[in-house]
């Protein structure tokens, strides 16, 4: 998606952020959720500045990986390089144990599994130094301010999140679409 490539590279801290990432070299990798979500809520509100973000959140996939600890060694080498984020690294082959899922089949397929659709966006610096965007619902409804739960989870979930978090406080252009579809 070029317009999210356009504003990752406006952020001089998102590029070095993505950087990092990839000097671990972990498969289908990539700086997800609010990483590029409030980015993009961000530049639509018009701020000038960037949201703080809570925390960084890599994924990756990779099955087989046997030490499921593994993911703190990544978290502690990402601080030594950039200790400016709270990174949160997690490995989707193993994260369908947590959620109760039947085992994920890659990065894409876990993110189609979380709670709200505009959240399972992510991007990644690859090998050749090119920006690559994915979004396991596509694209539209983040660009067009919308809050959708995803299906597969409890709506209940959903509706905590967006009351926890304070997404529409902080940006209330947002329309939350409470329909489950059918």
């Amino acid at each position: 998606m070029d317009f999210i490539i356009q504003l990752i590279e406006r952020d001089l801290l998102r590029i070095r952020a993505l950087q990092c990432a990839r000097q671990l070299n972990l498969p289908q990798c990539y700086l997800a959720a609010g990483f590029v979500r409030n980015l993009v809520w961000d530049h639509l509100h018009g701020y000038s500045e960037a949201t703080p973000l809570n925390d960084v959140d890599v994924v990756y996939f990779d099955p087989g990986e046997d030490d499921p600890n593994q993911y703190l060694v990544y978290e502690r080498q990402l601080t030594q390089m950039l200790p400016l984020f709270n990174w949160q690294v997690r490995n989707q082959a193993l994260m369908h144990f947590r959620n109760g899922d039947s085992p994920y089949r890659g990065t894409l397929d876990a993110m189609s599994y979380w709670p709200e659709k505009e959240t399972a966006v992510g991007v990644r610096l690859d090998s050749q130094g090119e920006y690559e965007c994915t979004a396991a619902f596509g694209f539209e409804s983040l660009l067009a301010l919308q809050l959708n739960p995803n299906p597969k989870r409890p709506h209940s979930l959903f509706a905590e999140r967006v009351r926890n978090k304070n997404w529409l406080e902080h940006w209330p252009k947002l329309v939350v679409n409470n329909q489950m579809p059918d």
